[in-house]
């Protein structure tokens, strides 16, 4: 029997995902299905534990269910308890474990352009796009990590909670100052809105690295942001959604699929 996965949200027509592990599973030679299902805004469980009930093997999560689905899996790996958020779902002999693949997906888009370790990193956000990317990166053993936010309480709180694996503080945006940075991170919603952020003009250096989460047929409004003031690499969140599917596909496969060829064929279509 062909085994079954899904992409679970609301909404969820929008998603590639189907497209990703439709890809992914011809590339390898695995034998399954990958669909769409929206779930009720107030029945997430519901619609999980039916998929899995009738033979699903596993599905991912998207928005805005990642902690109702940290809260419904009997079982978390360190990522996802960290994070407190789990996008990817499977069936083992104990029941339900959780993953969050979100922050392996960005780092191992990062490292197609870049290292990590002793770069200076500005992750700007607190919410639970920052939350769930601040251990793979500090895994990479940065010289600093820099969590910056509107709120600085949020900010220093979640750097609070991260401290013990690696160099990380927490500030408000105006917290930033003058301090140079190697990388800078944008895991706000302010580009869903095509707003800037108020950031400090001594931020911006020709040399920086500028990732935003996001991605789009045309540049976000960060990375517009960042190129008017001179910078070169600018990358969006598109690969991050490829390699994190990726990473998702290998926990429920065992093998690692090709990321390369699915993402050129995904910009193309954009």
């Amino acid at each position: 029997m062909t085994d079954r996965y899904a992409v679970i949200g609301h909404p969820v027509a929008h998603s590639k995902s189907p497209l990703i592990h439709a890809a992914f599973a011809e590339q390898t030679r695995q034998q399954l299905v990958y669909e769409r299902l929206e779930a009720p805004l107030d029945d997430f469980i519901g619609t999980v534990a039916q998929f899995l009930a009738m033979g699903g093997a596993g599905c991912n999560v998207t928005v805005p269910f990642k902690e109702e689905a940290f809260r419904f899996a009997n079982e978390l790996t360190e990522r996802a308890e960290l994070a407190g958020a789990v996008n990817t779902l499977w069936l083992d002999d104990e029941g339900v474990v959780g993953d969050n693949t979100d922050g392996a997906g960005l780092v191992c888009d990062l490292l197609r352009h870049t290292t990590l370790a002793d770069k200076r990193i500005l992750l700007l956000g607190a919410g639970g796009a920052s939350r769930g990317v601040i251990l793979p990166l500090l895994d990479e053993e940065p010289a600093s990590l820099l969590v910056a936010n509107r709120s600085a309480d949020k900010a220093e709180a979640l750097a609070a909670h991260f401290r013990e694996f690696g160099e990380v503080r927490g500030s408000g945006l105006d917290g930033i100052g003058k301090g140079e940075f190697d990388i800078v991170i944008n895991a706000t919603s302010a580009s869903l809105a095509g707003a800037e952020l108020t950031l400090p003009d001594s931020l911006w250096r020709p040399e920086l690295l500028v990732y935003d989460m996001m991605y789009g047929k045309t540049e976000t409004a960060f990375l517009q942001q960042a190129a008017r003031h001179g910078v070169t690499q600018r990358l969006d969140g598109l690969g991050m959604l490829v390699e994190q599917a990726a990473e998702a596909f290998f926990v429920w496969r065992g093998v690692r699929p090709e990321t390369g060829p699915v993402l050129e064929a995904l910009r193309a279509a954009l």
